[in-house]
Formats: structure tokens, sequence, C-alpha cells
């Protein structure tokens, strides 16, 4: 699976809380803090920035698909 090499962070938390259930509990400098209760409990940290790191992404997407249960390939679909 290829990466988007473009993606903001603003774009993927939309699409976090949009699609996967999670919600903003509340910022920490440049990092969103999302949380979701689906099917349990988990926090995520989000780097707000322009373009997301390829390395940050695959990690957040590894964290999310984990906790899902989902591949990260299905994570990624309608952005």
């Amino acid at each position: 699976m290829k990466l988007p090499r473009d993606l903001s962070g603003a774009r993927l938390i939309k699409h976090l809380c949009k699609r996967w259930d999670y919600e903003i509990v509340h910022r920490v400098g440049s990092h969103v803090i999302l949380q979701t209760g689906q099917p349990g409990h988990q926090r995520l940290p989000v780097p707000d920035h322009d373009e997301l790191r390829v390395g940050t992404l695959n990690s957040i997407l590894r964290l999310v698909s984990t906790h899902k249960a989902v591949p990260k390939e299905e994570i990624l679909e309608g952005l």
C-alpha cells in the first residue's frame, strides 16, 4: 500500500472524526488529541501539520487499524 505524501493533519483529523467515530478532546501545541470509545477507549495524538510525514501517518494508521480491527487501506478510503 502506498501512503499519500501530501495528506495534512487537519484532513486526517476530519476523516477520523467523520468516518471512524473519533472526537477532538483538546489541543496540545500543534497536536490534536482524538478519543474514541468504539470498541474501547483509545486516545490518539495527531499532529496538525500541513503535510504529515510518511512514518507518522503509518504509525497513526497502524494504531487505528489495530484498535478498530480493520486493514490500513480501509481507513484511507474516502480521503
